[in-house]
């Protein structure tokens, strides 16, 4: 799979879907590759889009430099590679730490954004409270220390027993991950507050949420509805927070009827 450099660094992405196609970018959560969007890609390419998907800074086969990083840098790395395969606009979907990089997207780039729909997300994680804790164990244990409390947050109990092979996949992913990577990408988080900036965010909005979801809530999702003018809001019941993982065809069912209606004339 083919690299670009992108705001000082290789980021590894691919395509998916015909040319000529909507252009669509999916954004990734932390500790995951561009894999975790598997279950996406026919539905998406099977309705005409093309879709872009890559691993981000210091995840996958993207580099790992040393961080810190910010959300404002990462979503300077997405503009970077839209740039480099020649992408002006696109509809951007992120999940997680990718949610955070479009709400970024949208008042960064405005004009580089066609929709955004931003799932399992939050304007606002806390400085430190949060993500500290989380930092020591992985300096203390590396990202090992990390997989089972991540992956128990982001599936339901019925989704670990019901979906053994893709929760397998995400425990992979996680493991992939470069501590460097890592700990940049929480420092990211740590200094991140979208909470007013959101509104100012012009693009047509969904924001999408699994009603279990411990991490990011159906109320951080309210608070970003809230604030970015028209934005709607799905709740997607029986799923926590890799809502297009343990529940990909109410996911895929919404994303497409959401690209739908913000294509048609207005």
């Amino acid at each position: 799979m083919p690299t670009a450099r992108a705001n000082g660094i290789e980021l590894h992405y691919r395509f998916d879907g015909p040319e000529d196609g909507v252009r669509l970018v999916f954004t990734n959560s932390l500790f995951s590759r561009l894999e975790m969007w598997d279950a996406q890609i026919d539905a998406l390419t099977g309705a005409g889009y093309r879709v872009l998907r890559y691993d981000a800074r210091g995840h996958g086969r993207s580099e790992a430099p040393d961080g810190p990083y910010s959300i404002e840098m990462l979503a300077d790395d997405l503009a970077g590679l839209m740039d480099a395969v020649g992408w002006e606009r696109a509809h951007i979907c992120g999940l997680s730490m990718g949610g955070m990089v479009g709400q970024m997207m949208g008042t960064r780039y405005p004009d580089r954004v066609r929709a955004l729909i931003l799932c399992d997300t939050s304007a606002y994680m806390g400085a430190g409270e949060v993500w500290e804790p989380r930092v020591q164990t992985g300096l203390a244990e590396g990202v090992e220390g990390l997989v089972e409390s991540s992956v128990t947050r982001w599936f339901t109990p019925e989704s670990m027993i019901r979906l053994p092979d893709e929760v397998e996949k995400v425990r992979a992913m996680i493991r992939a991950t470069p501590l460097a990577g890592f700990i940049g990408c929480c420092r990211a988080f740590q200094g991140f507050d979208h909470r007013e900036a959101n509104r100012t965010i012009t693009a047509p909005t969904l924001v999408i949420v699994g009603e279990h979801d411990p991490g990011t809530p159906p109320s951080h999702a309210r608070v970003i509805r809230g604030a970015i003018p028209g934005a709607e809001l799905e709740i997607i019941e029986d799923a926590a927070h890799l809502t297009n993982i343990e529940a990909p065809e109410r996911f895929n069912a919404a994303l497409l009827d959401f690209l739908a209606r913000a294509a048609a004339p207005r």
